[in-house]
């Protein structure tokens, strides 16, 4: 027996095992909590889901180009000469017809005095002209008329007139016959030299309105060449060193030049309005499809389309980017779930987790139809009604109980 009041001695091993057996306790108890509350739907997982739907969904094709002037030009002067008035600069808005510049030409303002005087000449020679011409009419019926009669009188009373005095009268009546003619003649020429000379000074009169410079339609000066006091060659040599006044570009309208994918072409038609977003603007504007190339290009396999679009405030500048969305499939009632439940596998084919009714994780794999950036048309692996997970899906697995929570509803097209 162990003597009262002393101390019971514990063997060493037994110290070391009772910490143990403690803690495999502890453990054991653990574990068996864990157990119990993964299978209490409390403590289940959240998952994002969203409703399978009908609605109607478009695919869409979206491409960038930028803005072009509807039409640009260099504008050279017609005729050679000195800037002598300038009425524009950089970023002048002028109207068609607007006078821009004004040439002096000296040289060309000496030959309109020259072609005046010379149509004053060419007036004085018509009077002239007139006047030999009544003058030749006078003498001509004058001896017409005295031949007539004396060769009437002859065939009546012969012994009255001599013969001689019958061929005087016949000659000067052929005499001024002839002279009448050439009056007439020296008329049309006369007439002729008026039309020349006219004509020689309307034309230096067109040469010289050329002296001033007006814009051919309405638009921007985008680039300057010259200023006053400059010397502009006449822009009609095929030399491209020619010396422009400045470059000319209509912003009221613009082009925008898309290259069309072979698959979009039946889809699109002359006249048809479409939608860019301009996001230097952060803004969306119309346009319209008014030309295509007709022909596919083989290299690129895409057709030369373009778009205009109307630009009278001058909110658009030549040089901005544009994305296009051009329509062109549209399912209608079509089942649909968001994007972001869809994980492709394939051409047309995909995975989703459907949350069942109890709750679990229930892997599918579907059919896809057209997409979008926000939808994804399925042709078959779900229902309407049904639930999908969103956002990340790799952290539930087949059969997991979870705990739904419906997202808002998906963006329609």
């Amino acid at each position: 027996m162990t003597p009262r009041g002393s101390a019971r001695r514990v063997p060493p091993g037994t110290r070391v095992l009772a910490p143990v057996m403690a803690l495999a306790a502890v453990l054991a108890g653990c574990g068996r909590a864990k157990e119990v509350r993964a299978n209490d739907p409390e403590n289940a997982p959240s998952a994002t889901v969203a409703k399978v739907v009908r609605q109607n969904v478009t695919d869409r094709l979206e491409i960038a180009s930028e803005f072009q002037p509807f039409q640009e030009i260099d504008v050279y002067a017609k005729v050679s000469g000195y800037v002598q008035k300038l009425n524009i600069d950089w970023g002048t808005h002028v109207r068609e017809g607007q006078l821009m510049a004004v040439l002096e030409v000296p040289e060309l303002e000496q030959k309109l005095q020259l072609d005046a005087a010379a149509l004053r000449k060419s007036q004085q020679d018509l009077r002239h002209a007139h006047d030999d011409l009544n003058r030749a009419q006078s003498a001509y019926d004058v001896a017409h008329i005295t031949y007539t009669r004396l060769a009437e009188v002859q065939k009546a009373r012969p012994e009255l007139v001599a013969q001689q005095d019958i061929d005087v009268a016949q000659g000067k009546d052929q005499e001024a016959d002839a002279a009448l003619s050439g009056a007439k003649a020296g008329l049309a020429a006369a007439e002729q030299a008026v039309a020349v000379a006219q004509a020689a000074l309307d034309m230096d009169k067109a040469y010289y309105a050329y002296s001033r410079i007006t814009a051919p339609f309405d638009g921007v000066v985008t680039e300057m060449y010259a200023f006053t006091g400059a010397l502009l060659p006449a822009g009609t040599s095929s030399n491209k060193g020619d010396l422009a006044l400045c470059r000319l570009s209509q912003n009221n309208k613009l082009r925008l030049v898309i290259p069309l994918p072979e698959r979009a072409v039946p889809s699109v038609s002359i006249g048809e309005t479409v939608s860019m977003t301009v996001s230097s603007l952060n803004k969306t504007v119309q346009g319209k499809i008014v030309r295509v190339a007709g022909e596919i290009d083989k290299d690129t396999r895409t057709m030369h389309t373009e778009l205009q679009v109307e630009n009278l405030n001058y909110e658009l500048i030549p040089g901005m980017y544009a994305s296009v969305e051009i329509g062109l499939h549209t399912a209608q009632d079509a089942l649909t779930i968001p994007l972001e439940a869809f994980q492709p596998s394939g051409e047309g084919r995909g995975m989703v987790l459907v949350v069942n009714e109890a709750n679990k994780i229930e892997p599918r794999r579907v059919e896809a139809g057209i997409r979008t950036a926000f939808l994804v048309q399925i042709l078959n692996g779900v229902k309407e009604g049904e639930f999908v997970v969103i956002g990340d899906q790799g952290q539930y697995k087949g059969g997991q109980l979870v705990k739904p929570v419906a997202m808002q509803p998906a963006k329609t097209e």
